[in-house]
Protein backbone atom coordinates (compact mmCIF):
# COMPACT_ATOMS: atom_id res chain seq x y z
CA UNK A 1 0.00 0.00 0.00
CA UNK A 2 2.94 2.09 0.54
CA UNK A 3 4.38 1.74 -2.51
CA UNK A 4 1.41 2.85 -4.29
CA UNK A 5 0.94 5.95 -2.35
CA UNK A 6 4.48 6.72 -3.25
CA UNK A 7 4.18 5.99 -6.84
CA UNK A 8 0.56 8.01 -7.18
CA UNK A 9 1.82 11.30 -4.94
CA UNK A 10 4.67 11.28 -6.95
CA UNK A 11 2.83 10.72 -9.97
CA UNK A 12 0.17 14.00 -9.11
CA UNK A 13 3.66 16.13 -7.93
CA UNK A 14 4.21 19.10 -10.54
CA UNK A 15 6.81 18.16 -13.29
CA UNK A 16 9.04 20.32 -12.99
CA UNK A 17 13.27 19.78 -13.94
CA UNK A 18 15.66 21.36 -12.28
CA UNK A 19 18.90 21.01 -14.09
CA UNK A 20 22.55 21.05 -12.74
CA UNK A 21 26.20 19.81 -13.33
CA UNK A 22 25.10 16.37 -12.25
CA UNK A 23 22.00 16.03 -14.42
CA UNK A 24 18.58 16.21 -13.13
CA UNK A 25 17.34 16.56 -9.94
CA UNK A 26 14.19 16.60 -8.02
CA UNK A 27 11.78 19.14 -7.82
CA UNK A 28 11.16 20.44 -4.38
CA UNK A 29 7.90 19.22 -4.57
CA UNK A 30 8.90 15.65 -5.41
CA UNK A 31 11.08 15.76 -2.36
CA UNK A 32 8.46 16.95 0.23
CA UNK A 33 5.92 14.17 -0.90
CA UNK A 34 8.81 11.74 -0.71
CA UNK A 35 9.90 12.93 2.47
CA UNK A 36 6.04 13.06 3.99
CA UNK A 37 5.49 9.39 2.65
CA UNK A 38 8.79 8.18 4.48
CA UNK A 39 7.01 10.18 7.87
CA UNK A 40 3.71 8.17 7.10
CA UNK A 41 5.44 4.73 7.01
CA UNK A 42 7.54 5.64 10.11
CA UNK A 43 4.01 6.35 12.03
CA UNK A 44 1.98 3.40 10.82
CA UNK A 45 5.48 1.15 11.38
CA UNK A 46 5.70 2.00 15.19
CA UNK A 47 1.61 1.51 15.15
CA UNK A 48 1.61 -1.89 13.68
CA UNK A 49 4.38 -2.34 16.53
CA UNK A 50 2.36 -1.07 19.12
CA UNK A 51 -0.60 -3.24 18.07
CA UNK A 52 1.12 -6.43 17.45
CA UNK A 53 1.90 -6.06 21.37
CA UNK A 54 -1.78 -6.81 22.03
CA UNK A 55 -2.41 -10.12 20.01
CA UNK A 56 0.22 -12.28 21.79
CA UNK A 57 -2.63 -13.87 22.70
CA UNK A 58 -5.97 -16.18 20.65
CA UNK A 59 -8.04 -15.09 23.26
CA UNK A 60 -7.89 -11.49 22.20
CA UNK A 61 -10.58 -11.21 19.08
CA UNK A 62 -9.71 -7.28 18.06
CA UNK A 63 -7.64 -4.40 18.65
CA UNK A 64 -6.20 -1.15 17.41
CA UNK A 65 -3.71 1.49 18.04
CA UNK A 66 -3.70 4.71 17.04
CA UNK A 67 -2.23 7.87 17.31
CA UNK A 68 -3.49 11.52 16.70
CA UNK A 69 -1.64 14.59 16.25
CA UNK A 70 -2.42 18.10 15.49
CA UNK A 71 -0.88 21.44 15.02
CA UNK A 72 -2.97 24.37 15.51
CA UNK A 73 -2.17 28.24 15.23
CA UNK A 74 -4.95 30.48 16.20
CA UNK A 75 -4.33 34.55 15.96
CA UNK A 76 -7.16 37.22 17.19
CA UNK A 77 -6.94 40.55 16.17
CA UNK A 78 -9.57 43.02 18.00
CA UNK A 79 -11.06 46.10 16.94
CA UNK A 80 -9.61 47.50 19.81
CA UNK A 81 -5.61 47.36 18.86
CA UNK A 82 -5.34 43.79 20.00
CA UNK A 83 -3.30 40.99 18.04
CA UNK A 84 -2.52 37.98 19.83
CA UNK A 85 -0.88 34.45 18.27
CA UNK A 86 -1.04 31.41 20.33
CA UNK A 87 0.54 27.63 18.88
CA UNK A 88 -0.50 24.19 20.06
CA UNK A 89 0.96 20.87 19.14
CA UNK A 90 -0.95 18.07 20.67
CA UNK A 91 -0.71 14.73 20.77
CA UNK A 92 -3.58 11.65 21.48
CA UNK A 93 -2.12 8.12 21.45
CA UNK A 94 -4.27 5.11 22.57
CA UNK A 95 -4.33 1.26 22.40
CA UNK A 96 -7.60 -0.39 22.52
CA UNK A 97 -7.86 -4.73 23.11
CA UNK A 98 -11.41 -6.56 22.93
CA UNK A 99 -11.39 -10.37 24.18
CA UNK A 100 -13.99 -13.06 24.02
CA UNK A 101 -13.60 -16.25 26.34
CA UNK A 102 -16.09 -18.57 26.67
CA UNK A 103 -18.95 -16.45 25.42
CA UNK A 104 -17.86 -12.96 27.47
CA UNK A 105 -16.68 -9.91 25.44
CA UNK A 106 -14.53 -7.29 27.28
CA UNK A 107 -12.96 -4.07 25.82
CA UNK A 108 -10.10 -2.38 27.50
CA UNK A 109 -7.88 0.19 26.47
CA UNK A 110 -5.03 2.09 27.78
CA UNK A 111 -7.13 5.39 29.02
CA UNK A 112 -10.86 5.09 27.79
CA UNK A 113 -11.81 4.15 24.08
CA UNK A 114 -12.49 8.24 23.36
CA UNK A 115 -9.19 9.27 24.18
CA UNK A 116 -8.96 10.38 27.80
CA UNK A 117 -4.83 10.62 27.27
CA UNK A 118 -4.55 13.93 25.93
CA UNK A 119 -1.39 16.17 26.16
CA UNK A 120 0.17 19.01 24.75
CA UNK A 121 3.58 18.43 23.34
CA UNK A 122 5.58 16.34 20.88
CA UNK A 123 7.05 12.49 21.36
CA UNK A 124 7.29 12.60 25.16
CA UNK A 125 3.50 12.62 25.29
CA UNK A 126 3.83 9.23 24.04
CA UNK A 127 6.41 8.40 26.86
CA UNK A 128 4.51 10.27 29.35
CA UNK A 129 1.22 8.03 28.07
CA UNK A 130 3.55 4.37 28.00
CA UNK A 131 2.31 4.45 24.58
CA UNK A 132 5.24 2.37 23.05
CA UNK A 133 4.68 -0.88 26.11
CA UNK A 134 0.97 -0.74 26.93
CA UNK A 135 0.21 -2.87 23.99
CA UNK A 136 0.45 -6.36 26.63
CA UNK A 137 -0.77 -4.57 29.38
CA UNK A 138 -4.27 -3.85 27.59
CA UNK A 139 -4.57 -6.72 25.88
CA UNK A 140 -3.66 -8.91 29.20
CA UNK A 141 -6.61 -6.88 31.02
CA UNK A 142 -9.25 -7.45 28.82
CA UNK A 143 -8.47 -10.79 29.47
CA UNK A 144 -8.64 -11.04 32.88
CA UNK A 145 -12.38 -8.79 32.52
CA UNK A 146 -13.22 -11.39 30.41
CA UNK A 147 -12.67 -14.05 32.90
CA UNK A 148 -13.87 -11.81 35.64
CA UNK A 149 -17.29 -12.08 37.51
CA UNK A 150 -19.83 -9.05 37.58
CA UNK A 151 -19.31 -5.87 40.20
CA UNK A 152 -20.98 -6.22 43.44
CA UNK A 153 -24.26 -4.51 43.83
CA UNK A 154 -25.41 -2.33 47.02
CA UNK A 155 -23.96 0.81 49.25
CA UNK A 156 -20.52 0.67 49.32
CA UNK A 157 -17.04 2.91 49.22
CA UNK A 158 -16.05 3.79 45.80
CA UNK A 159 -12.30 4.79 44.94
CA UNK A 160 -12.22 6.62 41.22
CA UNK A 161 -8.98 6.82 39.86
CA UNK A 162 -7.82 10.02 37.80
CA UNK A 163 -9.13 8.10 34.43
CA UNK A 164 -12.55 7.92 35.81
CA UNK A 165 -12.19 11.40 38.00
CA UNK A 166 -11.77 13.01 34.44
CA UNK A 167 -15.40 12.33 33.48
CA UNK A 168 -17.35 12.77 36.92
CA UNK A 169 -15.07 16.40 36.96
CA UNK A 170 -16.75 17.49 33.41
CA UNK A 171 -20.30 16.27 34.23
CA UNK A 172 -20.83 16.83 37.42
CA UNK A 173 -18.68 20.08 38.25
CA UNK A 174 -17.47 21.49 34.75
CA UNK A 175 -21.11 21.87 32.63
CA UNK A 176 -23.45 23.01 35.75
CA UNK A 177 -21.12 25.94 36.58
CA UNK A 178 -20.86 27.19 33.54
CA UNK A 179 -22.07 30.65 33.51
CA UNK A 180 -24.50 31.10 29.48
CA UNK A 181 -26.03 27.85 30.85
CA UNK A 182 -27.20 29.47 34.48
CA UNK A 183 -28.35 32.44 32.58
CA UNK A 184 -30.60 30.11 30.39
CA UNK A 185 -28.83 29.46 27.70
CA UNK A 186 -28.14 25.66 26.16
CA UNK A 187 -31.80 24.40 27.10
CA UNK A 188 -32.64 23.47 23.99
CA UNK A 189 -29.67 21.46 23.24
CA UNK A 190 -27.33 20.53 26.12
CA UNK A 191 -29.27 21.16 28.93
CA UNK A 192 -29.16 24.06 31.71
CA UNK A 193 -27.95 23.82 35.38
CA UNK A 194 -28.95 22.77 38.81
CA UNK A 195 -26.54 25.26 39.91
CA UNK A 196 -28.78 28.93 40.15
CA UNK A 197 -26.90 32.55 40.73
CA UNK A 198 -27.64 32.91 44.44
CA UNK A 199 -25.52 29.62 45.44
CA UNK A 200 -22.30 31.37 44.89
CA UNK A 201 -19.90 32.41 47.66
CA UNK A 202 -22.01 29.92 50.56
CA UNK A 203 -23.20 26.63 48.55
CA UNK A 204 -21.59 23.66 49.49
CA UNK A 205 -20.76 21.83 46.56
CA UNK A 206 -18.69 19.18 48.30
CA UNK A 207 -16.92 18.56 51.13
CA UNK A 208 -14.00 20.05 52.61
CA UNK A 209 -11.36 17.99 50.84
CA UNK A 210 -12.71 19.64 47.49
CA UNK A 211 -10.86 22.32 45.86
CA UNK A 212 -11.12 22.88 42.20
CA UNK A 213 -9.02 25.12 39.92
CA UNK A 214 -9.41 26.71 36.59
CA UNK A 215 -6.09 26.41 35.36
CA UNK A 216 -5.24 27.20 31.98
CA UNK A 217 -1.58 27.70 32.58
CA UNK A 218 -0.22 23.86 33.29
CA UNK A 219 1.83 23.75 30.08
CA UNK A 220 1.37 19.81 28.72
CA UNK A 221 -2.36 20.26 29.86
CA UNK A 222 -4.83 20.08 27.09
CA UNK A 223 -6.86 23.33 27.00
CA UNK A 224 -3.83 25.40 28.32
CA UNK A 225 -3.64 29.07 26.93
CA UNK A 226 -2.24 32.31 27.18
CA UNK A 227 -5.89 33.74 27.08
CA UNK A 228 -9.26 33.06 26.19
CA UNK A 229 -10.84 33.71 22.85
CA UNK A 230 -12.22 37.23 24.36
CA UNK A 231 -8.66 38.73 24.91
CA UNK A 232 -9.00 38.08 28.41
CA UNK A 233 -5.53 36.73 30.01
CA UNK A 234 -5.20 33.46 31.38
CA UNK A 235 -4.95 33.13 35.57
CA UNK A 236 -5.57 30.10 37.75
CA UNK A 237 -8.92 30.66 39.77
CA UNK A 238 -10.41 28.34 42.30
CA UNK A 239 -13.78 27.97 41.57
CA UNK A 240 -14.66 25.68 44.49
CA UNK A 241 -12.87 25.89 47.70
CA UNK A 242 -12.80 23.43 50.68
CA UNK A 243 -16.21 22.47 49.19
CA UNK A 244 -17.79 25.91 48.98
CA UNK A 245 -18.52 27.41 45.78
CA UNK A 246 -17.06 30.42 44.88
CA UNK A 247 -17.40 31.33 40.83
CA UNK A 248 -18.27 30.33 37.71
CA UNK A 249 -17.12 29.37 34.41
CA UNK A 250 -18.14 32.35 33.37
CA UNK A 251 -16.24 34.77 30.51
CA UNK A 252 -16.33 37.93 29.80
CA UNK A 253 -19.56 38.64 27.54
CA UNK A 254 -21.28 36.45 30.17
CA UNK A 255 -20.51 38.26 33.35
CA UNK A 256 -21.68 41.39 31.66
CA UNK A 257 -24.95 39.84 30.96
CA UNK A 258 -25.12 38.90 34.80
CA UNK A 259 -24.49 42.47 35.67
CA UNK A 260 -27.27 43.32 33.51
CA UNK A 261 -29.38 41.14 35.54
CA UNK A 262 -28.06 42.97 38.39
CA UNK A 263 -25.78 39.80 39.38
CA UNK A 264 -22.22 40.62 40.39
CA UNK A 265 -20.80 36.86 39.67
CA UNK A 266 -17.34 36.94 39.16
CA UNK A 267 -15.38 34.57 36.18
CA UNK A 268 -12.53 33.68 34.52
CA UNK A 269 -10.93 33.37 31.06
CA UNK A 270 -12.50 30.40 29.74
CA UNK A 271 -14.49 31.73 26.51
CA UNK A 272 -13.70 29.81 23.44
CA UNK A 273 -14.71 29.06 20.03
CA UNK A 274 -14.15 25.89 17.95
CA UNK A 275 -13.15 27.71 14.50
CA UNK A 276 -12.83 31.22 13.43
CA UNK A 277 -16.67 30.91 12.35
CA UNK A 278 -18.59 30.60 15.62
CA UNK A 279 -18.98 32.74 18.47
CA UNK A 280 -16.96 32.37 21.50
CA UNK A 281 -19.02 30.74 24.64
CA UNK A 282 -18.50 29.72 27.83
CA UNK A 283 -16.19 26.40 27.98
CA UNK A 284 -14.61 24.30 30.38
CA UNK A 285 -10.73 24.78 29.82
CA UNK A 286 -8.46 22.75 32.04
CA UNK A 287 -10.77 22.17 35.29
CA UNK A 288 -8.63 20.50 38.05
CA UNK A 289 -8.70 18.99 41.38
CA UNK A 290 -6.17 19.57 43.49
CA UNK A 291 -4.19 16.86 45.17
CA UNK A 292 -4.50 16.25 48.84
CA UNK A 293 -2.45 14.44 51.09
CA UNK A 294 -3.37 10.36 50.96
CA UNK A 295 -1.09 7.82 49.22
CA UNK A 296 -2.73 5.32 47.27
CA UNK A 297 -1.92 2.62 49.60
CA UNK A 298 -4.16 5.20 51.95
CA UNK A 299 -6.68 5.05 50.27
CA UNK A 300 -7.12 1.60 49.65
CA UNK A 301 -6.64 0.86 53.05
CA UNK A 302 -9.56 3.00 54.36
CA UNK A 303 -12.01 1.13 52.66
CA UNK A 304 -13.47 -1.84 54.03
CA UNK A 305 -15.62 -2.97 51.30
CA UNK A 306 -15.84 -1.14 48.26
CA UNK A 307 -14.36 -0.75 44.85
CA UNK A 308 -11.82 0.63 42.67
CA UNK A 309 -12.95 1.86 39.02
CA UNK A 310 -10.61 2.98 36.54
CA UNK A 311 -11.50 4.19 33.15
CA UNK A 312 -14.68 5.89 31.95
CA UNK A 313 -16.62 3.68 29.49
CA UNK A 314 -20.31 5.46 29.46
CA UNK A 315 -22.20 7.94 31.09
CA UNK A 316 -25.48 9.25 31.42
CA UNK A 317 -26.48 12.51 33.10
CA UNK A 318 -30.13 14.56 33.27
CA UNK A 319 -30.69 18.04 31.42
CA UNK A 320 -29.65 19.69 34.95
CA UNK A 321 -26.56 17.88 35.35
CA UNK A 322 -28.01 16.37 38.23
CA UNK A 323 -28.90 13.01 38.42
CA UNK A 324 -26.16 10.82 37.06
CA UNK A 325 -25.07 7.13 36.02
CA UNK A 326 -21.44 6.31 34.76
CA UNK A 327 -20.14 2.89 34.18
CA UNK A 328 -16.07 2.02 33.98
CA UNK A 329 -13.74 -0.19 32.05
CA UNK A 330 -12.26 -2.08 34.58
CA UNK A 331 -13.18 -2.22 38.49
CA UNK A 332 -11.50 -4.37 41.20
CA UNK A 333 -12.96 -5.15 45.14
CA UNK A 334 -11.48 -3.64 47.79
CA UNK A 335 -11.96 -6.03 50.86
CA UNK A 336 -10.34 -5.52 54.42
CA UNK A 337 -8.18 -2.29 53.17
CA UNK A 338 -6.41 -4.86 50.39
CA UNK A 339 -7.09 -4.67 46.73
CA UNK A 340 -9.04 -7.85 45.73
CA UNK A 341 -10.54 -9.54 42.57
CA UNK A 342 -10.83 -7.62 39.37
CA UNK A 343 -14.52 -7.34 38.09
CA UNK A 344 -16.49 -6.31 34.91
CA UNK A 345 -19.45 -4.00 34.18
CA UNK A 346 -18.67 -1.97 37.24
CA UNK A 347 -20.77 1.12 37.37
CA UNK A 348 -22.22 3.45 40.48
CA UNK A 349 -24.71 6.27 40.20
CA UNK A 350 -25.39 9.88 42.09
CA UNK A 351 -26.65 13.15 42.10
CA UNK A 352 -23.77 15.59 41.69
CA UNK A 353 -23.86 17.62 45.11
CA UNK A 354 -24.27 15.02 47.09
CA UNK A 355 -21.66 12.99 45.54
CA UNK A 356 -19.19 15.63 45.94
CA UNK A 357 -20.02 15.61 49.66
CA UNK A 358 -19.25 11.95 50.09
CA UNK A 359 -15.84 12.62 49.17
CA UNK A 360 -14.23 11.40 52.27
CA UNK A 361 -9.89 11.01 50.68
CA UNK A 362 -8.29 12.99 47.96
CA UNK A 363 -5.10 11.41 46.53
CA UNK A 364 -1.26 13.14 46.72
CA UNK A 365 0.82 14.43 44.07
CA UNK A 366 2.10 10.43 43.21
CA UNK A 367 -1.31 9.87 41.85
CA UNK A 368 -2.03 13.05 40.15
CA UNK A 369 -2.66 12.31 36.47
CA UNK A 370 -3.26 14.54 33.67
CA UNK A 371 -6.05 13.88 31.32
CA UNK A 372 -8.20 15.22 29.03
CA UNK A 373 -11.07 14.81 26.16
CA UNK A 374 -11.03 16.05 22.40
CA UNK A 375 -14.68 15.72 22.11
CA UNK A 376 -17.05 18.34 24.30
CA UNK A 377 -19.71 19.54 22.32
CA UNK A 378 -22.04 22.65 23.04
CA UNK A 379 -23.49 25.38 21.34
CA UNK A 380 -25.72 26.39 18.53
CA UNK A 381 -24.22 26.21 15.71
CA UNK A 382 -22.73 22.84 17.48
CA UNK A 383 -18.94 23.33 18.72
CA UNK A 384 -16.61 20.64 19.58
CA UNK A 385 -13.77 21.78 21.68
CA UNK A 386 -10.96 19.96 23.73
CA UNK A 387 -10.90 20.00 27.23
CA UNK A 388 -8.21 18.96 30.01
CA UNK A 389 -9.00 17.67 33.34
CA UNK A 390 -6.33 16.52 35.87
CA UNK A 391 -7.23 14.90 39.26
CA UNK A 392 -5.58 12.74 42.05
CA UNK A 393 -7.61 9.45 43.06
CA UNK A 394 -10.46 9.91 45.50
CA UNK A 395 -12.79 8.10 47.85
CA UNK A 396 -16.29 8.23 48.04
CA UNK A 397 -18.52 6.96 50.97
CA UNK A 398 -21.94 5.09 50.76
CA UNK A 399 -21.91 4.94 46.64
CA UNK A 400 -24.73 3.13 45.03
CA UNK A 401 -22.80 1.25 42.74
CA UNK A 402 -24.05 -1.96 40.54
CA UNK A 403 -23.04 -4.58 37.90
CA UNK A 404 -24.05 -4.19 34.61
CA UNK A 405 -25.17 -7.95 34.73
CA UNK A 406 -27.58 -7.37 37.10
Amino acid sequence: MLDRLDTAARQAAPAVDRWSVRGVVESAEELNVRQGVAQLRERLDRLAAVNAGTRADPRIVDSSASLWTLDCRQRLVTGDGGDMAQDWQIVIPNVVATAQVQGVTQTRSAAGQYNGFCQQGGLEVLERAGFEADGPRVAQEAIELALAPPCPSGTMDLLLMPDQMMLQIHESIGHPLELDRILGDERNFAGTSFVTPDMFGHYRYGSELLNVSHDPGRPEQLASFGWDDDGTPAERRLLIERGVLLRPLGGSVSQARARAFGLDLEGVATTRACSWNRAPIDRMSNLNIEPGDASLDALVGAIDFGVMMRTNLSWSIDDSRNKFQFGCEWGRVIRGGRLAEVVRNPNYRGISATFWRSLAGVGDASTFEVMGTPFCGKGEPSQVIRVGHAAPACRFRGVDVFGGDA
